[in-house]
């Protein structure tokens, strides 16, 4: 048995017209599944499969806890996961992915393996930008951090940005004397227009 045979469905033989699956993704599903955004979790998902004339309904349910690296000091830190996903599944003469949501399969096949699906559907449910909230980093780590960085020392841990702090000036309010003179002569051939 394939690592991943436990995640194939075949449609060619589904007898019902509904179908309820569930899942545990472990943390040797995701070490199998080779993904560079997330290598530990316990993630239960629960599929419900409902057959139409002509195509097949994919409902997810997700909910556990993927383990993902903190972006800023690198420790291990847990990401809840609650989401759903949908998925449009066809048959046809080739594979296909139609869009985020519709894939076509080989209709000669009739099997699809939902194990890189579920894969992304938990990177999905995770923002760009990890970090623990504050305060949880590793302290070694954030320490090295602020010695390297360009910040002051009486900064926080905190590596945001204060939008109060950000002055946006327009070309109105910039001082001639500041000008670089090699582009003064385009200057005068923008007056002259």
């Amino acid at each position: 048995m394939g690592k991943f045979d436990l995640y194939k469905v075949d449609l060619k033989g589904m007898q019902e017209d509904v179908l309820e699956y569930e899942y545990l993704l472990d943390n040797q599903f995701f070490i199998n599944i080779g993904g560079e955004d997330i290598q530990k979790g316990r993630v239960k998902v629960i599929l419900t499969l409902t057959r139409h004339k002509g195509f097949f309904d994919f409902a997810f349910v997700l909910s556990g806890i993927a383990i993902v690296p903190c972006d800023r000091c690198l420790d291990d830190m847990d990401f809840p996961i609650e989401t759903t996903a949908h998925l449009v599944v066809k048959f046809g003469k080739d594979y296909a992915e139609e869009s985020d949501e519709i894939v076509v399969i080989p209709e000669s096949e009739g099997i699809i393996n939902l194990a890189w699906f579920l894969y992304e559907f938990v990177a999905l449910a995770i923002p760009i930008k990890h970090v623990h909230t504050p305060g949880k980093c590793n302290k070694q780590m954030t320490s090295k951090l602020k010695k390297h960085s360009a910040k002051s020392e009486d900064d926080d841990d905190s590596f945001d940005i204060d939008m109060d702090d950000i002055v946006i000036t327009s070309d109105d309010d910039s001082n001639e004397k500041d000008t670089d003179p090699r582009w003064d002569a385009l200057k005068g051939l923008k007056d002259e227009d």
